[in-house]
């Protein structure tokens, strides 16, 4: 016989967020943490449904704000490499 898991509304939430906000599937996040992907599209359904779910999200960081920071951070690193590797072959060249 085999007791049922009882799971917090905050550990629900955070699952769904998870999901909304790194963008991975239910199948994913379901894997990750060792549940069933059919609970986690239930968890989703009752959360939309009784407006929980938006609350939360508008509560957090916006995703696209974040997006937006990380691929100007992206950038920024990608000049710097591009930089060091201008010098290494400069370095390179007058020890020739």
């Amino acid at each position: 016989m085999s007791s049922r898991r009882v799971f917090t509304r905050e550990y629900k939430l955070a699952a769904i967020k998870k999901i909304i906000e790194q963008g991975l599937t239910f199948v994913e996040a379901a894997r990750e943490m060792g549940i069933s992907d059919s609970a986690l599209r239930a968890w989703k359904k009752e959360f939309e449904l009784n407006g929980t779910l938006q609350n939360q999200l508008s509560q957090s960081p916006s995703v696209e704000a974040e997006l937006k920071r990380l691929r100007e951070e992206n950038r920024q690193l990608k000049m710097e490499r591009d930089v060091l590797k201008k010098a290494t072959a400069l370095f390179a060249m007058d020890q020739k």
